[in-house]
């Protein structure tokens, strides 16, 4: 019986000694599987991150790439700008050069209209008697040809007016073509820097990505922040790039819709002041840019200002500053809508930025004639009336006519 308890025993300790070598055994071959899983993801982690690592460089160089074509594309901007700015500046000297040759060429209507009308008045007497008056042939001859010379020389002036005129409107419309085709390569650069920032940015991104697999995670976060602010600025580039897109086809759309000649204007004559000329806005003596010497306001404006800017609300009545004939009511760049009035004697007067034009060239005003309204069209900061006079071809200080 005991014999059999002892045998019961042992039989019992192999069963538990088995139980704990299977339980050992076990515990063993998955601490080798895992060891090996935990080796072959390390192998793979360390391939992963060489890969990284090329795709990072590789990124880097592309961004370098880039940044490269995009310091070339603000250069060449940078240059059209300047062509655009230059070009501007040979059309307001053209649009100066075309007042005076239309101003020219109304002066010499004016004298020999006057001419015609006396000799229609007066008849051919007054000839008959200088012919008649002649000590000889020869100087009966000499007469009758200065007589006819004074009419040739009236119609070949006017003629040759007439030419000047057409050649600088051609000469205008020629650099008017050209800025405007200046203007579209601007603007396609201008799209293409566009381009190369969203490219630019999106290698940022892709780098930051990149390093973010690789660095810690405090790293990684100021990378990202990186890329984000990156973006951003991007963004924000565009935005900028696209706003001011927009303004500038708003502008030029309001600056066409407004250079339509339109009718309109009171019929009541407004003078004021003891001047050689009534103040063109009456009530509205705040000057907001003297005469001379100023900083430029906007880009492509002169430092040398011709005029007196008048500050008024946009729709304000311009009044002539005196009796005489228009010789331009239209549309002139930098000046916006533009009315220039020839008052004879070597004076003319120059009213620009209006939002709407009452008169057309060849009318004849009176001094106080309601011509215009005060607006802020072409190189403007605000509504204004700049009104300007030009004696014998060079401004002078409109204060001393008020």
């Amino acid at each position: 019986m005991r014999g059999k308890k002892l045998t019961s025993l042992l039989l019992v300790g192999v069963l538990c000694f088995g139980m704990v070598f299977t339980s050992h055994a076990s515990s063993a071959s998955e601490a080798k599987k895992e060891a090996k899983e935990a080796k072959e993801k390390a192998a793979k982690a360390k391939e992963k991150s060489k890969e990284l690592k090329e795709q990072k460089q590789q990124a880097e160089t592309e961004k370098q790439s880039i940044a490269v074509q995009l310091d070339t594309l603000l250069a060449e901007i940078s240059e059209m700008e300047e062509k655009i700015y230059n070009k501007e500046q040979e059309i307001i000297q053209k649009e100066d050069e075309l007042i005076q040759a239309r101003v020219d060429e109304n002066d010499q209507y004016e004298s020999m209209k006057k001419r015609i009308k006396y000799m229609y008045e007066n008849g051919n007497g007054q000839f008959v008697e200088i012919l008649f008056e002649a000590k000889d042939l020869s100087d009966f001859l000499n007469k009758t040809e200065y007589i006819s010379s004074i009419s040739d020389y009236d119609r070949d002036m006017l003629i040759q007016y007439q030419k000047i005129v057409k050649e600088v409107e051609e000469q205008e419309a020629a650099l008017q073509k050209e800025q405007e085709e200046m203007e579209g390569m601007q603007n396609e650069l201008i799209e293409k820097q566009g381009s190369l920032e969203a490219l630019l940015a999106s290698k940022e991104s892709e780098i930051a990505g990149l390093k973010e697999e690789l660095s810690a995670n405090a790293e990684r976060v100021k990378k990202l922040e990186a890329a984000a602010k990156a973006a951003a600025d991007a963004a924000r580039k565009k935005a900028e790039a696209e706003a001011a897109a927009k303004e500038a086809a708003a502008r030029a759309e309001a600056a066409k819709k407004n250079a339509a000649v339109s009718g309109g204007g009171s019929d009541q004559i407004v003078v004021s002041g003891n001047g050689t000329f009534t103040h063109p806005c009456p009530g509205y003596t705040r000057i907001s840019s003297s005469f001379g010497y100023r900083t430029a306001p906007l880009r492509g404006a002169s430092t040398n200002h011709k005029g007196t800017d008048f500050a008024a609300p946009t729709g304000t009545p311009i009044y002539a500053a005196a009796g005489g004939t228009v010789t331009s009511a239209r549309y002139s760049g930098n000046a916006g809508n533009m009315i220039v009035i020839n008052h004879g004697g070597g004076l003319q007067t120059y009213y620009m930025h209006c939002s709407r034009i009452f008169v057309s060239a060849g009318t004849k005003v009176a001094k106080g004639q309601n011509i215009g309204a005060v607006g802020t069209t072409g190189n403007s900061t605000g509504p204004h009336l700049h009104f300007q006079v030009m004696s014998n071809g060079t401004p002078v200080n409109a204060m001393n006519y008020l």
